[in-house]
């Protein structure tokens, strides 16, 4: 079984104190450290299992610059068999479609049976390149993916609804699917475990070689703009409203109303 993953670098910053580029089209990245992200991280953990049940092999691709190396490596010590790295030249200031056309460069070559993304990633959350590459291949393909039986040429998916509810679909291989945090328990990579996997060689490729030009990628290609970049004024302090449930209806409403919410 064949499993390719794609995978993507992000900046950490829950302890961080973030500014806003002089540009105001970003956070200044310069001091913060970077890891993978969160909703990808469980999809590699996933084709590795899948790997380790079935056999196969487990390739791993992501869109950066040279230091989003880190992130492959860390998967080949996961227990991925191989990386590929597209440059991020040209790719700059793409939005989803322009990530996914890039992704697609790449995985069109390849023999797989199931393709993995994250559901999201913690930077932009878009929570749609998985499924827009899903449809370039034209593969059938499910979201918010919890858990993954196979089949005989063929996959059970279970993906989380609303309510603490799941769904069950059937899905003819190949097939793609965004990976929901939760399906699994990723395995820790040590320092030495990464340090295993640095002779293996990671593959390059760019947007000349995909043959994309500069109106289907980045700036040109992209059907949403970021005009600016703020961070939000820091408001007062909450008010906690206390009583029967009728009383606590009936403050909030009254706050809404002379806040202009209500007429």
């Amino acid at each position: 079984m064949n499993i390719v993953v794609c995978v993507k670098q992000v900046p950490e910053v829950s302890d961080a104190d973030l500014e806003i580029n002089r540009k105001g089209s970003d956070i200044d990245r310069e001091d913060l450290e970077f890891e993978i992200n969160e909703w990808d991280n469980y999809a590699v953990e996933e084709a590795v299992r899948l790997k380790e049940a079935h056999g196969g092999h487990v390739t791993v691709i992501t869109l950066g610059d040279e230091d989003c190396e880190d992130v492959l490596r860390q998967s080949l010590a996961m227990g991925a068999d191989e990386a590929i790295l597209i440059d991020e030249d040209g790719f700059e200031m793409s939005d989803a479609a322009g990530i996914a056309k890039g992704l697609h460069g790449v995985v069109k070559d390849l023999s797989f049976d199931i393709l993995l993304t994250g559901v999201q990633s913690s930077d932009n959350s878009w929570g749609q390149v998985g499924l827009i590459l899903a449809e370039l291949l034209g593969l059938p393909y499910a979201s918010l993916v919890v858990g993954i039986e196979m089949g005989d040429g063929k996959a059970t998916v279970f993906r989380e609804l609303e309510s603490d509810t799941q769904e069950k679909v059937e899905l003819p291989l190949p097939a793609a699917m965004t990976v929901q945090t939760g399906i699994n328990t990723p395995r820790y990579v040590s320092i030495l475990g990464i340090k295993k996997v640095r002779k293996i060689k990671i593959k390059e490729t760019d947007a000349d070689e995909l043959n994309l030009s500069e109106d289907e990628i980045g700036a040109e290609g992209s059907c949403v703009t970021s005009r600016k970049l703020v961070i939000p004024s820091i408001g007062g302090a909450a008010e906690m409203l206390t009583g029967s449930l009728d009383d606590i209806c009936n403050k909030a409403a009254q706050i809404i109303q002379d806040k202009g919410g209500l007429v």
